[in-house]
Parts: structure tokens; sequence; C-alpha cells
């Protein structure tokens, strides 16, 4: 028990505390700075390791997550990674669900980290038939179901380190903070930065973004094929709140990925799909509020698990694309100004703060 209190402590230290990149870039003839921390730099490359390991750490300490007990979760890829990598840290077996169609880099990361990967077809349910084959795999063997898409551990995670460090790291450079714009997979992310932000700063915008070739927010039900993997993902997660948020913007996954393209030739910062949308979607909010707005965002992760996907091909122009009118300056990379070891108990106070929102709306 102390021995593996011991070793999810040390994890700590490789999880958050991530820079934050200050991106100058030029829009139409304007000169613009998009702010975006960088996730990518996370233990196993991902904002995903956030998550991964509060849920972890929080089970260990309520004693759900018993010695050798195995891990069964479904992801699109970045979470079946990190649950990989801190289960192989502390000793527990891991099992994925993932459906087929996700990178062959993220299927090979898992593998190579000790997980065992079960593959699910479109026939077999694709995204939803995985949750619903790792809940059965795990009633009959008796494994921890992390649950990312309903365990409000997941937003505890991102309320009580990403979005105090984007707090941090701004009051330092004297930056007032006027919006926070990020895909919305599990919605973790969005939703525990609302969560904070919202009481410490009320006046903030907070965005979810979709694939606006998959709006299933912003219908409610249209699922529609895109290549942005690790948002999206064919249904509304049940942590996400809309009610709680702002409006929902939209990019073009074509757009995404020359974006994401762009990032990494131009000024080397290698990331992922979901990164160049998230950058678009921090343009957009820049569009609605005025171009000095400061607006934030994460990238995700790098572009190490996207080498056989689309981000490797030349992507076609399309009318509206955002893109071609970016030119990329230059980045500076903010100090991390802020650590902090987490309490996974420490969640009181923002419970009460959910409740109060849900109220108000």
């Amino acid at each position: 028990m102390r021995d593996t209190t011991r070793k999810l402590q040390n994890l700590t230290q490789l999880v958050g505390n991530t820079p934050m990149l200050a991106i100058n870039f030029r829009f139409r003839g304007t000169e613009r700075t998009v702010y975006a921390k960088a996730e990518y730099l996370n233990f196993t490359g991902s904002t995903k390791d956030r998550m991964a390991l509060h849920i972890l750490r929080q089970a260990h300490a309520l004693g759900l997550l018993k010695p050798g007990m195995p891990i069964v979760e479904a992801t699109s890829g970045n979470t079946g990674i990190a649950f990989a990598a801190v289960g192989a840290a502390i000793g527990h077996p891991v099992r994925i669900y993932m459906p087929d169609w996700m990178s062959q880099e993220r299927k090979d990361l898992i593998r190579s980290l000790g997980a065992e990967v079960h593959l699910v077809s479109k026939e077999e349910g694709g995204f939803i038939g995985s949750i619903a084959l790792s809940e059965k795999f795990a009633n009959e063997v008796g494994g921890f179901l992390p649950r990312q898409f309903a365990n409000d551990a997941n937003v505890e995670a991102h309320a009580l380190s990403t979005g105090p460090e984007i707090g941090a790291q701004l009051e330092k450079e004297s930056v007032h903070l006027d919006a926070f714009i990020a895909g919305v997979g599990t919605g973790g992310t969005v939703m525990g930065v609302a969560r904070y932000l919202k009481k410490m700063r009320s006046d903030a915008k907070i965005y979810p973004l979709e694939p606006s070739n998959s709006p299933t927010m912003s219908t409610g039900h249209r699922v529609g094929k895109h290549r942005i993997q690790g948002i999206s993902d064919e249904f509304m997660p049940p942590i996400v709140k809309l009610n709680q948020l702002d409006d929902i913007l939209a990019v073009d996954d074509g757009d995404a990925i020359c974006m994401a393209q762009a990032l990494s030739r131009q000024l080397g910062l290698a990331v992922g799909i979901s990164s160049g949308a998230n950058f678009l979607g921090a343009l957009l909010a820049q569009e609605k509020l005025g171009h000095s707005a400061n607006v934030v965002t994460v990238f995700c992760d790098d572009n190490k698990k996207y080498l056989s996907t689309a981000l490797m091909q030349q992507e076609p122009q399309k009318t509206g694309f955002l893109s071609p009118d970016v030119e990329l300056l230059s980045f500076r990379c903010l100090s991390r100004a802020f650590a902090r070891a987490w309490d996974p108990l420490e969640t009181a106070p923002l419970r009460s703060l959910e409740t109060e929102l849900e109220q108000a709306h």
C-alpha cells in the first residue's frame, strides 16, 4: 500500500506544470498572440496523463484500486497510453478497448507499455461498443474501471492542476485571461478549467470546440466522419455540462491538419491534429472577442502519434479555411510558475462550486 502511494507520488513530478507558449502570428494583416499549454511535454506526451494519474491516485487513496487489480478502460488512444504507463509504473495490468480505426502509433504505444489492446470494429459498436466491452470485462474479472467519460475525477484533475497553472502563469506575466477553448473528447479539460476559472475569473469565456464535420454538441445527436482523433467520439460525454460553458465553436478537420502541419514546420512545435484544431479555435474566439483578446488553449499531444495519418499527407485547401491566412511569426515560453502536489481528496470546495453553477443555470 505504502509502496504504491510512493510510486504514485513520484509520478506527480512528471505530470503537469507544463510550459505556457505565447505564439505570435499575423492573421489577415493583424498581429496577434495566442497562449497554449504545451501538454505534449507530460509523462507520456499528452494532457491525458493528468486525468489518468489523478483518477488512479484518488482510487488508491479511497481503497477502490486494490493491489494487482486490472485497470480496464475504453479510449481513443492517449488515455490508453497514459493508463498503460501509470499502470506499469505502479504494478497493475492494463487492458484497453479502442476503435480499430485509431492510428497504428496509438495501438503500438499502448502495447509497448505492456498493456493488452482489444480493437473494436464499427460493426461491434465502435467507441460505444468499446465502452460496453470494457465494462463487461471489468465486471467479469473484478477490474477497476476509470470511466473517463463519466468520472468527475477527470474534471477534478484539470480543476486542480491545469486551471490553476494557467491562472498562475498568466498572472506572472500580468496577462488578463479573456477566454479558454479546448476540443471536447471526454470534456475533462474544458470542464475542469471552467470549474476553476469560473470561480477565480467569472468574466472569462469558456468555449468547447468540435469538428464542423461532426457537430455532435451543436446538434445533440449528429455524428459525422472526421480525422481529429481524440475529440467528438460519437456521443456526448456525461461529464460535459454545456449550460456551464459558452458558445460551441467548430473547425474543419482539414483546416486543423493544415494548422498542425504549419506549427510543426514553421515553428518546430511538433503537435498533433487536435492541437491544430485548438489553435484555430483560439483564433475563432479572438474573432468573437476582438483580436487583442487573451485566449488560452492546450496543445494536447505531439505529432508522433500521427505519423501514419493524414497529418503526413498533403491536405487540399478548401474555401473557408482559416489556416492559409495565418502567418506564424515566433513563440515565447512562459515560465513554469505553478507547482502543487495534488490531493485526490481535496475536492469538496470544487464540488460545491459545481452545484452553485448548476443552480445558477
